[in-house]
Formats: structure tokens, C-alpha cells, sequence
């Protein structure tokens, strides 16, 4: 291919004649390059011209171009980096999201080209590569319409495919490329399209090629993009006050039925946290994008089977920055989507990792209370788990308290011996999710009637008085219902709101109120969640068929004909393989149910039913 070369104004170009083949072209290329050194621009000047034209360009523009990146690509060993700066700047700058696909493919060989010819330069053409990751402003419009779509393949498709080129000729390519990576990311308050196609960007650099040494770095990069946004959405400060209950509505369906809302609005605390509290947050729109992509991804490595190896990176991720954030709200579901897809694998690893780090004595006193919340919420709600696993794991929290407490006496410390008072609460939570499906399940109810439970909580430290009293109340009214063990009055919490202990116990962190995983209020997000998660309309409680008031101690023969609790779908194989008899029949009714504030009820048998949407779910930092 020649060309026929003009200047900016339309003059004849004297460096090159009319038609030249692209031989010649690459001779008078050097020749350019070379009078520098003689003193002599005229030539390069107007070499940098054709480079730097940011006009509209005709298709002889266009050709001039192609072929002038082209001559450069043949003459890269006699570009200096000193002396042809100017040159190498009006380059490395270009942006071929508004050119064609010979301009494309002649830029993309330039950067191989000029990245393989000297160390010098090899930094400078990763970033180029990586600043193309994303579209001038000016086409972010364009970029949702099908020709948009169109010309982000054509783009990304050369530039990972040039990125991976050059780390087969350049062995340092990903440690030099980690770098930029994390250097170039956009920043929260950018352009929203700008964000997403760069997070787009990273997962492909996870998955691709480079994904051995880069994607490690790629995930993590994500990760903490997500974190970023998360504690950047700033809530109503009366949804961190006003519901002293703790316990509110826990909407499943309501945020997107006005009628609903309207009908059970009276039942809402003024300053609950919904999807309308989100409002149209900007940073939420932009997280609720980034956790779909992610949640995406992940999916795609589940079937690609690859996901243990993107756990490990998202474990080491979660541990060093979502764990620690200031309010992390939505970003931790990142783990319990990626549990759900391998609960055998990822939950039980999440889990486990979980509660070791609560059971290291080592460990710091407020990252041990920030993971036995976590682990407590995960076991709730995570309707892919396992009984069995669930009172395993139950076994451990209780085993570690019963030991902690059983040679230490003295009076009520909330401050002094907070692991403790977070572990009960952390039991009592996951029981009031749990003890139903385990009281009709005759293996998991031994253990669970065998778990010294009665002997921590009347220890005369007094967990009942200073964990969240709703929290207490729930347990006790099942643990009555189930006559796990005899409830003392002294221990029924009626309306009662959150004492000075309780208080004392979460401290200004209110570490009292985490509870991680509640409901996900990111709209698109929460259809990845939703399928795997347990709503509290989902949990028949023991006292669900009792029918005697919750004051009442329930007769002897109530236990004999319990119907069995079905609580999560996962746990009717594991109760059907051991041969116990599952009833489905008011299974299907629960789906869609719910629940309500506890409170002095005008229903019919008095029970007040324990809604579990702790409110606000904000990290303890």
C-alpha cells in the first residue's frame, strides 16, 4: 500500500510526493529520524504532523497514517528516546477508538514493535495499551448503541491481543503491567461508562492469557474499585439511630411494589434502609454495575471450572480490604455469591476461614468480632448451606464459649470480654435462622439439646442482658417452643429497646448492629443474591405450629408430632439421604412473605415473628 501524502493545510507534502510505496515511505521514515541528529526537523516536524492530525481526517488521512505507523514500526531501532520525544509523545497518545481498523492494527504493531526493541520503551507503550481501555468522552454515548459495542470488541480485541504479544517477547511485561494497572484505574468520581468498561478490562486480563501472572492483581484491583464506592455511599444518619428495635421489615418484594409499600409503610421505621433510602446515589448506580460484571465473571469461572482459584484471590482480597472498611454495605456479596456457586468448596472455605480467625487467641480483638459477624450472618442467610455443616460450625462457637467462660466468673464486662459477648450473639442469631430445620432433623437435635448453650448464657456474665435484646427475645421464644432449655421470665424481653450494656457491648462502633449479609438493596445485584438467600418469611420457627401464646410453657406432648421445618432448599437432599421425612407443604406459602418489626402483637396467638433485617449492616471501623 502507498500513499499520497498532504500536509495539514492541503499543500504537497515534500517529504513525500504523491503516490509512494510503502518501501519508499519507510526509507524517507528514517531519513526523518536520522536529521535530527544533524539538526535538521523539516522532515520530522512534518512526520510528527501526520501523527498529531486531530482533525477530521479524510480517507487519504487515514491511509497516510497507516502507512507512516507502519514505516515507524520498521525504523523502531532508530527512534531515540531523548531525541524523538516529541515523536514518541504525539504516538503514545493516540487513541484508535475513533479509527479505523487498519489504523488500529498498524498502532498496535507499532507498540509491539517499539516494546520489544528496547527496555526503554516498554513502559511507556503498556500504558498506551492501557490507557485504550477506555473511549474518548466524547464517544460515551455512543458506546451502549450496537455500533458502539461493535467497535469495543474491535479495540479490546487488539489491544489484550497486542498486551499479550508483547509479554511473549518481554518476559518483565506483567510485573511492569501490574503496575500500570493499578495506576490507571479510574477514579470513583469518573464518568460511570469510563469505570465499567476499565473493570470490564480488568476481568478479561483475570481470565485471558495474561491472567497467570496479571490476574491475581487484576481481581484484587477490582475488588478494591468496589470497596471504594461502597463506603462512599453515605446513608439517611437517622436510618443509623432511629429503630431501637434493631430488628425492622424485611423487604423482599416491597421496593418495587408501590401498593405494598403504601399498605405496609405504617410498619416501616421512618428511617429503615431501603432501596429508596439509595435514592438515585450515584456512587450505589455505579457499585450495583461493577458487582454485576463481577458476579458475572465469577459465573463464567464456575463453568470455565476455575472458581477455587479465584476464590483463594478473592479470600486474600476480602481479608485485606473489605473486612477492614469503614462501611462496607454491598461489596462483602461478592463472597456469598461466590460461595453459592460451590457451597461445598467456597461456602464451607469462607465459612471456616471465618471462624478461625475468630478462634485465633492471637488475633486482634476487633477483627475477631468483624469475623464471627460475618460468619453469623453467612450461616443465616446462606440458603446453600448445609444443616449439618451449619451445626457443625455452631458446635465450634459454642465449644470455644463454654470454655472461655467456664473457669472465669465476675461481673457483667461488655468492654473487657467483648469476643464473648459477640460469639453468643453470633450462636443465638444463626439459631434463630436454624433451630426449626435442626429440632426436626433427630441427629442435629441431640447435638443441638447437647451444646451446653444453657450453662454460657445463665453464666454470671450475662450474655441474655447484654446482647442485642431482639436478637435475645427471637432465641428465647424458640429455644421455649423447643424447650431446648427452661427459660427463666427474668429472661422474656418484651418491647424492650437496647440497653446500656448492649450499648456498651458494640461501643461507638456499634458492632452490635453488623449483620453483613442482610438483604442486598442493590436492585440489579440482588438477582444474583436472591435465588441463595434466606429472607426471614423463608424460616418456620418453632413456635410457627405451636399455637400456644409465647408467655406459655408448652406442653410435654407438643413435641411428639412437630412438623419438619423447611428452611433452606439445600437441606431437603441432605434430610431426605439420611431418611428423614421432609413436609413440603408450607414451604412454597413462605416464599413470598413479610416480616414484621417485633412488637406486642394483635395477632390471634400473640407471637410476634423476628423480622431480620439488622439495620444498618455497617462495619465496626
Amino acid at each position: 500500500m502507498g500513499m499520497d501524502a498532504t500536509t495539514n493545510d492541503g499543500e504537497s507534502n515534500e517529504m513525500i510526493d504523491d503516490y509512494v510505496p510503502d518501501s519508499e515511505v519507510a526509507f524517507y521514515v528514517r531519513e526523518a529520524l536520522k536529521s535530527v541528529y544533524q539538526g535538521d526537523n523539516e522532515y520530522y516536524n512534518q512526520l510528527i504532523g501526520v501523527i498529531s492530525n486531530h482533525d477530521k481526517r479524510t480517507a487519504d488521512d487515514e491511509a497516510m497514517l497507516v502507512t507512516t505507523l507502519r514505516a515507524l514500526s520498521e525504523s523502531v531501532s532508530y527512534i531515540d528516546a531523548i531525541r524523538h520525544e516529541d515523536l514518541l509523545f504525539s504516538i503514545l497518545q493516540l487513541t484508535i477508538w475513533n479509527r479505523g481498523p487498519d489504523v488500529m492494527d498498524a498502532f498496535v504493531e507499532l507498540m509491539i514493535c517499539l516494546a520489544a526493541s528496547s527496555g526503554k520503551f516498554i513502559d511507556a507503550c503498556l500504558d498506551a495499551l492501557v490507557c485504550n481501555f477506555w473511549p474518548p468522552v466524547f464517544m460515551l454515548h455512543f458506546m451502549k448503541q450496537p455500533r458502539g459495542i461493535i467497535r469495543k470488541e474491535q479495540v479490546l480485541n487488539r489491544v489484550h491481543s497486542a498486551l499479550h504479544d508483547i509479554a511473549a517477547l518481554v518476559p518483565l511485561t506483567p510485573k511492569r503491567l501490574e503496575s500500570i494497572i493499578s495506576n490507571r484505574i479510574p477514579k470513583i468520581t469518573a464518568p460511570e461508562a469510563w469505570i465499567t468498561i476499565y473493570v470490564e478490562n480488568l476481568l478479561r486480563l483475570e481470565s485471558g492469557e495474561l491472567g497467570e501472572f496479571v490476574g491475581s492483581l487484576a481481581l484484587k484491583a477490582v475488588v478494591d474499585r468496589l470497596v471504594d464506592l461502597d463506603v462512599e455511599i453515605i446513608l439517611d444518619p437517622n436510618e443509623e439511630t432511629s429503630c431501637k428495635g434493631i430488628f425492622d421489615m424485611e423487604l423482599e418484594d416491597i421496593d418495587d411494589n408501590d401498593d405494598c409499600a403504601e399498605k405496609v409503610g405504617h410498619e416501616v421505621s421512618r428511617g429503615h434502609l431501603s432501596r429508596q433510602s439509595l435514592g438515585t446515589n450515584d456512587f450505589a448506580d455505579k457499585l450495583d454495575n461493577l458487582m454485576v460484571l463481577t458476579c458475572e465473571h465469577l459465573k463464567f469461572c464456575a463453568s470455565a471450572g476455575r472458581l477455587d482459584e479465584v476464590f483463594e484471590t478473592l479470600m486474600v482480597s476480602f481479608e485485606s480490604t473489605v473486612m477492614l472498611a469503614l462501611k462496607s454495605k454491598f461489596s462483602q456479596f461478592v463472597m456469598f455469591y461466590a460461595s453459592s456457586l460451590d457451597p461445598e468448596n467456597c461456602g464451607v472455605t469462607f465459612a471456616n476461614r471465618m471462624a478461625d480467625l475468630f478462634l485465633d487467641k492471637s488475633g486482634i480483638v476487633q477483627i475477631r468480632m468483624v469475623a464471627v459477624s460475618y460468619l453469623a450472618s453467612f450461616l443465616a442467610r446462606g440458603r446453600f448451606l448445609s444443616a449439618s455443616f451449619v451445626a457443625k460450625t455452631l458446635q465450634r462457637l459454642v465449644d470455644w464459649c463454654f470454655e472461655y467462660c467456664q473457669f472465669r466468673e465476675g461481673e457483667m464486662k461488655p468492654t473487657t470480654y467483648r469476643t464473648f459477648y459477640a460469639c453468643c450473639q453470633a450462636i443465638m442469631y444463626v439459631l434463630c435462622f436454624w433451630m426449626g430445620s435442626m429440632m426436626d432433623v433427630p441427629h442435629l437435635k441431640l447435638q443441638l439439646f447437647n451444646m451446653p448453650l444453657e450453662r454460657i448464657l445463665q453464666h454470671s456474665w450475662n450474655p441474655l442482658q447484654v446482647c442485642l435484646p431482639s436478637i435475645v427475645e427471637e432465641f428465647l421464644r424458640q429455644a421455649k417452643a423447643a424447650r431446648l432449655f427452661m427459660v427463666s421470665e427474668e429472661f422474656i424481653f418484651n418491647d424492650l429497646l437496647e440497653s446500656d450494656l448492649s450499648k456498651a457491648f458494640g461501643g461507638q462502633e456499634r458492632l452490635d448492629m453488623f449483620f453483613p449479609f442482610d438483604p442486598c438493596l442493590l436492585k440489579n445485584t440482588d438477582r444474583f443474591i436472591r435465588p441463595n438467600f434466606t429472607f426471614w418469611s423463608m424460616v418456620k420457627t418453632t413456635y410457627a405450629d405451636k399455637g400456644f401464646d409465647q408467655n406459655e410453657v408448652p406442653n410435654e406432648e407438643d413435641d411428639d408430632d412437630e412438623e419438619v421445618t423447611v428452611q433452606h432448599m439445600g437441606n431437603l437432599e441432605e434430610s431426605s439421604e439420611e431418611g428423614d421425612d421432609v413436609d413440603m407443604d408450607d414451604f412454597g406459602s413462605s416464599w413470598n412473605k413479610m416480616s414484621i418489626t417485633p412488637r406486642k402483637d394483635t395477632s390471634a396467638n400473640g407471637l410476634a415473628r423476628m423480622p431480620a433485617r439488622i439495620q444498618p449492616s455497617t462495619s465496626p471501623w
